[in-house]
Order: C-alpha cells, then sequence, then structure tokens
C-alpha cells in the first residue's frame, strides 16, 4: 500500500483528488493539509510515502514545504501546479522534487506516476520540461533578485532594505534596473515576472 499525503489550499480540488486517489486498490491517502505548514508537519506526523504537494499553497509555496519535509523524511514529492514554471522545475529537480505535474493531469494518470515515484522513479511533464529546455535565460543579477523576492510580499522599500541588508537608494536602483530589464511598470509587476518566470 502506497501511503499518500495530500495538500493543497483549494477544498474542493483536494478533497476530489482524494476521493478518486482513493478508490485505487494500493493507494490510500493518510493526511491532507491546507496549507504548506500544514503539509509538512503531517507529513513529519504520518510519514508518508508520497507527499503531492500544490506549488501555490500559502503561506510559502509548495517547494519550500517540499524542501522542509525532504531534509527530514524519505517521503517522495510531487509538486502539482496550475502554472509551469520552467525555473521552477529546475529548482524543484535541484532540491529532489521526484514528480512535477499541471493540475490538468486526469486522476487516472496521476496515480500511474505515483506508483512510479514510489517505486524510485521521476516523472515531468512532457509540456514542462519541453519549456525548460526552451526558456531564456535570467538576465537579472543575484541581488535585483533578492530585492524582487522581498518586493514580491508588497513591503515597503525601507522593509527591503532591511531584509537584504543594503540602503534604501541601493534597493531603488536595483528596482528600477530590474523593472526596466523586464520592461515592467512598477516593481509588483517586475516581482510578479519574475515569479512567474520561476526566477525567485
Amino acid at each position: 500500500m502506497i501511503r499518500l499525503l495530500l495538500a493543497d489550499d483549494e477544498d474542493l480540488i483536494r478533497g476530489a483528488l482524494a476521493a478518486l486517489l482513493d478508490l485505487e486498490d494500493d493507494l490510500d491517502v493518510v493526511a491532507q493539509a491546507a496549507t504548506s505548514t500544514a503539509a509538512v508537519d503531517l507529513a513529519l506526523e504520518h510519514r508518508p510515502d508520497v507527499a503531492v504537494l500544490d506549488l501555490e499553497m500559502p503561506p510559502a509555496d509548495g517547494l519550500q514545504a517540499a524542501q522542509r519535509i525532504g531534509e527530514q523524511l524519505p517521503t517522495r514529492i510531487v509538486l502539482v501546479t496550475r502554472h509551469a514554471r520552467p525555473g521552477v522545475l529546475r529548482r524543484a529537480l535541484t532540491a529532489g522534487v521526484a514528480g512535477f505535474v499541471p493540475k490538468t493531469t486526469p486522476a487516472v494518470r496521476l496515480a500511474e506516476i505515483l506508483r512510479d515515484v514510489a517505486d524510485g522513479r521521476r516523472y515531468v511533464d512532457p509540456d514542462i520540461a519541453a519549456s525548460a529546455l526552451t526558456e531564456d535565460d535570467c538576465p537579472l543579477t543575484d541581488r535585483e533578485l533578492d530585492v524582487l523576492r522581498a518586493a514580491r510580499t508588497g513591503i515597503s522599500v525601507e522593509r527591503i532594505a532591511e531584509q537584504v541588508h543594503l540602503a534604501p537608494g541601493t534597493v531603488r536602483n536595483y528596482l528600477s534596473n530590474a523593472m526596466s530589464k523586464l520592461h515592467a511598470e512598477s516593481r509588483h509587476a517586475a516581482a510578479h515576472r519574475a515569479w512567474e518566470e520561476g526566477w525567485i
């Protein structure tokens, strides 16, 4: 029996998926979580064979939860996403995530993927893999990415400066450079674009 943890902040999707996967004779959903924090806690409590995590869960994303689970357990991780960003795929694979699938994947196909992952294999959706191979390189510097990562939370320039240990004027310069490179009208738009591309 393959023991599963499902984590998705959308109750209807999570509940429907749990019901469908429980119909499979060899799959058992042992825990469900609505947040990335709960996913980590429940993984430590139930020690599932495979954790199926929504990439876009609050308060942190599914990738951060995957990394925390992977640091403490042999649980295999499958990330499910509505927005297949190639940069995120690369980070996920580097972090040891075993599967990366879009939310459009039928439940029957997902069950097959979960069996493969539980057996030690990896699975990456072919369309996501193709996008990753053709993705443009990130035009931003590491420091520009740092300030955009902080800006994505909506905090002030002064707070960003505190977080990244720079002067506010320097932060403004980095934000301005990033906005220019990404042809974005605001720092929030630039941060969102960088997030969509999977750079932050």
